[in-house]
């Protein structure tokens, strides 16, 4: 809303500047769109050569890595334009409105002052990457790199027209003066910081993370000008590094998922599927308190591990059930911290790419961690349960009508279409059809075609809208996932993660000591850091401290990832609570009181799973 406004002022205030805003949205909206489309093209017509014709394309997902860094930076200027970038703003709705509004300024001041940091390193590694050619396309790998400057550009260039069209100037001015005071402060302890060693961790990634998330700014840029800040103040690292991890972060191709599981719930929405799907499963449970939670942590099992990304998984779910949710009456609170919680329970579920990851880099046999991760989701979604009952014991249900059978296998029948689509989606991956990348595709056409030919219900004109939100969505997704990585790369190379492992190694109290270690460890760990790369870091150096003391393999992985998952979706600093709240359009401070329950509850299974060896590798 405040973007809003702050565009209409422009318009009223600046004519002239309203043109520019209007011509340059237009034409990023307009880009990001056909990118959309253009990645579900390529990636469709590389499952059909190579599946029906027997000739794969070798460029396809080379072009799809390009397109995909693109659509990742454009969309992220819609977002910023729209500020649909994730913020917490729980403090700042509680504070007078002159401090509000300041504080609404600042949350604009802060990606300014970041995007100044990062154009000119953005720029570097754009040139850097020129001499470097892609393999089947034999392209300058700078196309693909480019789009982190001139997204980053672009980004300034909305912000600051969103600063110019705040209501009172000396806000803006008031604003840009704290952040440069704050930055001219830390500059001129450089010397003091680059004494303190690892004291410098807490300065910037607690203490500094903490101050820009508290205080309303978006979460992608407190992450961007933490780690930009320690680089530059308290090592000698060249900052165009940070680019090269965020290109890594947001341009892994599995990722693209995201995009194309956001346009797929936002058609399954559109075309009627998610009403036939809706309907059917409340026929069944729609008299039962919490019935269509108990759905949500269904759908998610059922889901998780088919796009190999959370983010996707919650994308794929979240628009088909929570519309009917909230209008049986479920909290937007509650709501999201369900989704979180469900997000953080099906880590563990086959086929997951942290799994995967894990077992790559540690030696644990993959087929064993993919027989050892279906019972522990079941015992987290048991906890889970036990919450949404206890929530939902009092609702009233004596307007509720139960649905005869009849009714029910009406519902049924119309809802095959609609529920076979979770169904040939990981039959596309089970059977090699399609990568976990290129399903969502396969799942867009089926969409299609269903809307069309079965539902016929497919509106055309919503097409333009939900490729604009499908982009900037994932751009605000991405943005964060893109900052953090770089964040996470930092972390490890201040030494942290080797003094980590010395630190549990010679902890006292044996095998339940480490274990109970290593969930407060990933915890912390999984909250700062994406999955993939907390693994990859910390995998390898635990691992052998586990078998020493007797634990096995398996067991220790389910609790790792476990604790990682709750880490990475619990507020405030969790990545995948904020993809969550982007993905359900849910301001994240709804979610926090509701999500603690939650989050109590997974602990609980957690610590189930981590006493009891057998719900891990009973059935090895």
């Amino acid at each position: 809303m405040a973007a809003v406004l702050q565009i209409h002022a422009i318009a009223h205030r600046h004519p002239a500047l309203a043109i520019v805003d209007a011509t340059v949205s237009r034409a990023v909206e307009m880009a990001a769109a056909l990118l959309v489309v253009a990645e579900i093209c390529v990636l469709l017509t590389g499952v059909t050569s190579r599946y029906l014709f027997h000739t794969p394309i070798v460029w396809t997902d080379e072009l799809a890595s390009i397109l995909f860094l693109w659509l990742a930076m454009l969309g992220a200027v819609v977002a910023l334009r729209r500020g649909e970038h994730m913020r917490m703003t729980a403090l700042v709705g509680m504070v007078p409105p002159k401090v509000r509004t300041f504080l609404e300024t600042l949350a604009i001041a802060a990606p300014v002052v970041f995007l100044l940091l990062l154009i000119h390193p953005a720029v570097e590694f754009a040139q850097e990457e020129a001499f470097v050619t892609t393999p089947a396309l034999d392209l300058p790998n700078s196309w693909r790199a480019a789009a982190l400057p001139v997204g980053s550009v672009l980004m300034l260039v909305m912000a600051g027209l969103r600063l110019l069209g705040t209501e009172d100037w000396r806000y803006a001015v008031g604003a840009v003066a704290a952040v440069a005071a704050i930055a001219g402060i830390m500059m001129l302890l450089e010397p003091v910081l680059r004494d303190l060693g690892n004291l410098n961790l807490l300065i910037f990634f607690v203490g500094l993370v903490a101050l820009g998330v508290l205080s309303g700014a978006p979460i992608a840029f407190c992450f961007g000008l933490a780690t930009l800040g320690y680089l530059a103040l308290t090592t000698d690292t060249p900052l165009l590094v940070v680019v090269g991890r965020m290109d890594e972060g947001m341009s892994h191709l599995i990722l693209l998922s995201v995009p194309l599981f956001v346009f797929l719930g936002l058609l399954i929405e559109m075309t009627g599927m998610a009403t036939a799907m809706v309907a059917f499963l409340a026929s069944l449970l729609g008299h039962v308190r919490g019935g269509l939670s108990y759905v949500l942590l269904g759908a998610m099992y059922l889901v998780s591990g088919i796009s190999g990304s959370k983010a996707a998984d919650m994308a794929a779910v979240a628009p088909v059930l929570f519309p009917e949710m909230k209008a049986r009456g479920a909290k937007e609170g509650d709501l999201v911290a369900l989704l979180a919680a469900t997000g953080a329970q099906t880590e563990t579920i086959p086929p997951s790419l942290v799994l995967i990851t894990l077992g790559s880099v540690t030696g644990v046999s993959i087929s064993a961690l993919f027989t050892g991760g279906m019972l522990p989701g079941v015992v987290l979604a048991a906890t889970l349960c036990a919450v949404v009952w206890w929530r939902y014991r009092g609702d009233d249900l004596s307007n509720v009508r139960r649905a005869t059978r009849g009714e029910i296998g009406k519902k049924l029948l119309i809802s095959i279409p609609a529920l076979a689509l979770p169904f040939i989606i990981r039959a596309a991956v089970v059977e090699g059809v399609a990568t976990a990348t290129e399903v969502s595709t396969i799942g867009i056409l089926y969409a299609i075609l269903a809307g069309l030919f079965i539902y016929r219900q497919f509106k055309w004109r919503r097409l333009m809208p939900m490729l604009i939100e499908t982009a900037a969505l994932s751009g605000a997704i991405l943005l964060i996932i893109g900052t953090a990585t770089g964040m996470a790369w930092a972390l490890t190379q201040s030494g942290f993660s080797g003094q980590l492992a010395q630190a549990m190694a010679g902890l006292p109290g044996g095998a339940a000591m480490f274990m109970a270690a290593s969930i407060l460890a990933f915890i912390i760990l999984g909250s700062v850091l994406e999955g993939i790369p907390a693994i990859v870091l910390f995998g390898p150096l635990l691992f052998p401290i586990a078998r020493q003391m007797g634990i096995n393999d398996v067991q220790y992985a389910m609790v790792v990832i476990l604790s990682m998952g709750m880490g990475l979706f619990a507020p405030p600093f969790g990545v995948g609570y904020y993809a969550a709240c982007a993905i359900s359009r849910i301001r994240p401070d709804a979610g926090m009181k509701p999500i603690v329950g939650y989050m109590v509850a997974l602990l609980v299974g957690l610590i189930l799973v981590a006493s009891v060896p057998w719900i891990s590798i009973g059935f090895l």
